[in-house]
Order: structure tokens, then sequence, then C-alpha cells
């Protein structure tokens, strides 16, 4: 993982800035339980892929951090990424290429895309591998990484984000995968409870 020898982080800082900076429930949707999920799932993947871990936590901790609202906030992604450059420094201190990286995946991390370095898509796919909180199951086909495409590994993101607790996080296999765990079908939206 180039570029993570000289990385700092002064988490319990960055933390207490953005909660004083954070617009709405801190608790919500888009708050802090939402990037501790990203954050473990970009961790995972990243064991298997070698995305940079350094970019891959400050994405999880930075990419809603300047939402609106809970709602479809397009710009969102561009704010954190113009937010980012005045953190790097008092908050943390990524080399130029990471802090790059960072910015692109916070900017870009709601557009659907899927084409980037792997530390980027391992941000992204950090992200999706979320989405059944707000009752849409991640599709297997948007997703970046073949780690996150592994069934298992899919199934216990799926099952974390909807509060689900797994016995443990499954060894990632990157052999190719089909379909979607489970026999639920992939990119639908479904409801919570009865």
């Amino acid at each position: 993982m180039a570029g993570t020898e000289f990385f700092r982080l002064d988490k319990p800082k960055l933390m207490r800035f953005l909660r004083s900076e954070f617009r709405f429930d801190w608790h919500g949707i888009h708050g802090a339980a939402h990037w501790a999920r990203v954050r473990l799932n970009g961790l995972v993947i990243s064991t298997a892929n070698g995305a940079r871990t350094d970019v891959v936590e400050l994405f999880a901790l930075l990419h809603d951090s300047q939402r609106r609202h809970d709602g479809r906030d397009r710009d969102h992604g561009a704010r954190a990424a113009d937010f980012i450059a005045g953190l790097n420094g008092p908050y943390f201190e990524l080399d130029a290429t990471g802090l790059d990286m960072l910015i692109y995946a916070c900017r870009h991390h709601s557009d659907g895309m899927t084409e980037a370095d792997v530390t980027i898509q391992t941000c992204w796919d950090a992200d999706r591998l979320d989405l059944a909180r707000v009752g849409i199951w991640p599709d297997p086909g948007r997703l970046c990484t073949e780690a996150a495409r592994t069934p298992q590994f899919l199934d216990a993101a799926i099952r974390r984000s909807l509060g689900q607790r797994s016995a443990s996080w499954p060894t990632i296999s990157t052999a190719p995968t089909e379909g979607c765990p489970s026999g639920r079908t992939s990119g639908r939206r479904f409801r919570l409870g009865g």
C-alpha cells in the first residue's frame, strides 16, 4: 500500500470537528453509524485488493460530512471534496496522490461510476454496500471490485447495514461471482419490517 507510510490522522480531533460541523442528525442514515460501516467495509475490501487504507478510512469519515439533508442532495460529494483540502494538515496528512484520490472519490461517490483506481473503487463499494439501510439492495453489477461482489461478503455487509449482527466477517475470495446472495433481487427497493 504505497503512500501510507507517512499517513497521520488525528481521529479524535477530526471527529470532534466533524460533529460540530455536521448539519443534521448525527445518528441518522448518513451519520456516524453509516460512516463506521463504510469504514469497516472498505478496510475489509482493502485486505483483498491492496487499496490504500489511509484514503479509504478518510473517505468513510468525510464522504457524507457536507450533506445538507438526508434526501437527494446532489452536490454533497462536491461540497465534501471542496471541504477536504482545508483539513489536510490540521486533522490528517496525506501525500498529494492520496489527497487527489480522496477528493475524487468523495466528489464522485454518488455518480454511479465504476471505473477508477482500485482505492477509489474500494471507497465507492464500501459506501454502496451500506445501501440496504435506506431500502436499496446493492446491485453486484454496480459494484467496482471483485471483493465486494463476493456473495458471502455482500450478504454480511447487507446484514450489517440492516442492523443484523453477523458472527464474523467472511474471508473474501476474489473468484468471479454471479447474482446476489440469499436469492433476493439486486438493485430493487424493499420494505424493512412487516
